[in-house]
This record gives C-alpha cells, structure tokens and sequence, in this order.
C-alpha cells in the first residue's frame, strides 16, 4: 500500500468550498507554484477548489505583468496587504529566505493558511519562531507546510514504500547528490542567491536541503551528527546591471577601474558531508553548483541488507531496484516505469507510460496541502520537520567553519500529532 495519496481524476460529487490563495514572489518558483495552483482542481477530484486571489511583488509593473501572464485575479506591491484581506484565507511563500520568517509569522497570527517554500528559514533562530508560530495558529485550525517537492515525485514517494514495506531490510548506506553548473562561469553576475543576507547560505541550503529531506523522507530516520566542508571557487561577481553603483563594498574590474564593478560572494559554491542517521546508516552528501556539466543532477540511493534502490532526477518517472533475494542468476539493477495508475499520485494523469514532468511535484505538493486544509489534518512536512532540516543545515557549516571533525546535529522538537480541527 502506497503511502502517499494515490490522486483521482476530478469528479462531478458537490461543488467544493474555495480557499483564496495569496501568493508573495513571482519568478522562478512563483510560476512553478502558479501552475500548480491553476492545475490542481482540474486533476485531482478535492473538497476544496483553490482560487488565484492576488500575487505579490516589489516592482508594479512586474507584478501586473506576472498576475496576468500567470493567471492570478489581482496584484499587490507590499505583501502586508495581501495578510490583511478578509478576501485571502492561504499565503504561499516564494521569495528568497530573508523574507520567510517575517510573512509566515504575520500571516499565521493573522489565520492564514501558510505554504512557505524551501528552506524554511536562513537561521535557525528564524525557524524556531516560525514553528512557534506554527503551533500557536494550529491551537485555532491554521495549517503550515514547507515546501520541499521532491516529495511529491511518484517515483521518490515508491521509493519510500520501498524502505516502509522491508523490502530493502536494513537501511545501511544512504548516497545523495545534487549537481548543478550554472555559476560555473566566472562573469555569472552576483544574483540574490550568492549573498548570505539574502539566501542564508549558497549550494548548501539551497539544493542541499532537499538532498537531506529526500533522504530523511524515504529512509525514515533522521541524521544525527555530521562533519562537512564547505568550498567558495569564485569569491567576487560582477553586479548585475540593476544594481551597479549601490553597494558600498564593490571593487573595480581589473581594467584601470573602467569595467563592471564586482561585489563578494558571501556563500559556498560547494558543500560536502558525510553523516549518520539515527536508525544505524551512513551516509554521504555533496551539493555544488560547480558539477560542470551536470544541469539538475539529483541522484539519491539506499543500500539496504535485501537491496538497493536509486532515483535520479534526470530520470524522473524510473526507480532502479536491485533485489537481492532473489536467484543470483537472475540479480542485476531493475528499471521500474513509474507511471501505473496504482503508484503514488499517478492516477490523475495519463495512460500507464506516458511520463509526467518536474511541474508535477509542485501539483501534488499544494493538492495534498488542500487536502490536509480540507481534513483538518496537519499537512507534511511541517514547519517543525523543515526546522529538523535547518539543524542538519547548521550542524554543516558550522563543521565545514570550524573544521571540527564532528558536528552532533541538534534534535528538533517533535511536531504534534495531527488532529482534526
């Protein structure tokens, strides 16, 4: 039986209630999220029918733009006034982690509904407010949920029935990788995300949280010490072009003083750990932008004492398994097609083989998110078990700064048992 849901086409049953959905940020994530939202009740049949109500930017002429490009009814410059509409019942976070921590407290306190993305938070500190939050407005029925998609993958959540079923038998090593280039080129300008004030940290929380959540999700156990490193190949960037002239700690560009002024990178551009888990595995993580070659290359995989299993994003409706109980004249790596009616989620979609994309996470991630809104049930993950993530996060650079040889990873409070509400 899988664990996650199994999704279902959209029916004919009673007209659904409508939850208004807010949403600050509108690049990169924002239209992924815009998607799923205008996707979700079209696919899956939910007692709730998600509304597009307002999407919120800095820049006027942007928003406006985004708000009809992407499908949203309104637009706001400030996100404290999407928090104060009586017409708004969800905030979906997309903007960088700076923000996090202030919009989700207001919108909790304020009985909103809170979808924040990945990583929760740039401190720890920052999280364990937002968990306060988040449990105080759960006493009055607001649900939180972080964002971390890969979740939501169907061949990631079998992966996962894998391992609860035994069918690996016991977890002993754990393998992650998430490989990027894109700043590989020395001239990549210094966006947001290579500036610790705006992002908290650079390959690390960035792509590295999702390589630690992945693997804590489908093994089942939580990683208890580490001890990493932490790389910057690249420590000054030109500015973009927005930005040119003012930041005060720039430096001219090597030509006399006449060419594009460059400020430092202040985050890794590569982070590599090895660690233990709590249910006995060992395992190894490498994050980096610097992988040349590699665009989103996301490979995870388990060894256990009855088998293997692998998933690679690249590949992103296939599991590799290997079973290791089987006739050894038979053994070798198996490819699994993940797109039966009966796997996780794929229900909803098409006919067995035809394979569905990266767009699809964040659809199953906000209709099991309705879902939970519509049972009274506390959606995954939780703030608290993003919290967990953020401590694995810290534990690394604090490691990686002090060359400790190991870094115990500090527990994260326990989230409380879901109850409808």
């Amino acid at each position: 039986m899988s664990t996650a849901p199994m999704g279902g086409m959209a029916g004919s049953g009673p007209a659904p209630r409508e939850l208004r959905v807010g949403m600050v940020g509108y690049a990169f994530m924002g239209a992924a999220h815009s998607q799923a939202w205008r996707t979700v009740n079209r696919f899956f049949d939910l007692p709730v029918r998600a509304r597009m109500a307002a999407i919120c930017g800095r820049n006027a002429a942007n928003v406006a733009a985004a708000a009809q490009r992407l499908g949203w009814e309104s637009h706001a410059t400030d996100w404290r006034e999407l928090v104060a509409r009586d017409d708004i019942d969800v905030i979906d976070i997309c903007t960088p982690g700076d923000s996090h921590a202030e919009i989700a407290t207001a919108a909790l306190a304020a009985g909103k509904h809170v979808l924040c993305e990945k990583p929760l938070a740039n401190t720890v500190g920052e999280a364990r407010a937002m968990v306060d939050a988040a449990a105080t407005a759960r006493a009055a029925g607001v649900r939180s949920m972080c964002g971390f998609n890969y979740r939501r993958v169907p061949a990631v959540a079998l992966m996962r029935d894998f391992v609860a079923s035994g069918r690996l038998g016991v977890i002993r090593h754990v393998r992650a990788v998430y490989l990027q280039d894109w700043i590989v080129d020395p001239q990549f300008p210094l966006v947001w995300r290579l500036q610790k004030d705006r992002a908290g940290s650079g390959a690390l929380g960035d792509i590295g949280a999702h390589i630690i959540d992945l693997t804590q999700y489908v093994t089942g156990q939580r990683i208890t010490g580490v001890s990493g490193i932490a790389e910057t190949f690249v420590t000054e960037r030109p500015l973009p072009v927005s930005s040119r002239g003012l930041a005060a700690t720039t430096t001219a560009g090597g030509n006399g003083g006449d060419g594009p002024a460059y400020g430092p990178v202040t985050v890794d551009d590569a982070a590599l750990f090895v660690a233990r888990l709590d249910g006995g595995a060992v395992a190894t993580y490498e994050a980096t932008r610097f992988a040349t070659g590699h665009k989103n290359g996301m490979r995870v995989e388990l060894n256990g004492s009855k088998g293997s299993v692998a998933f690679d994003l690249e590949r992103l409706n296939e599991l590799e398994y290997y079973d290791a109980t089987g006739p050894g004249a038979e053994q070798g790596f198996t490819r699994i097609l993940v797109t039966e009616s009966e796997h996780p989620y794929m229900s909803a979609w098409w006919p067995p083989g035809h394979v569905i994309g990266y767009e699809h996470s964040f659809t199953h991630e906000v209709r099991d998110f309705l879902a939970a809104i519509a049972s009274g049930q506390d959606p995954e993950p939780s703030f608290a078990d993003a919290l967990q993530v953020q401590l694995v996060l810290d534990a690394v650079a604090r490691s990686a700064a002090t060359g400790a040889s190991w870094t115990p990873v500090e527990a994260a409070p326990v989230a409380p048992a879901s109850t409808v509400g």
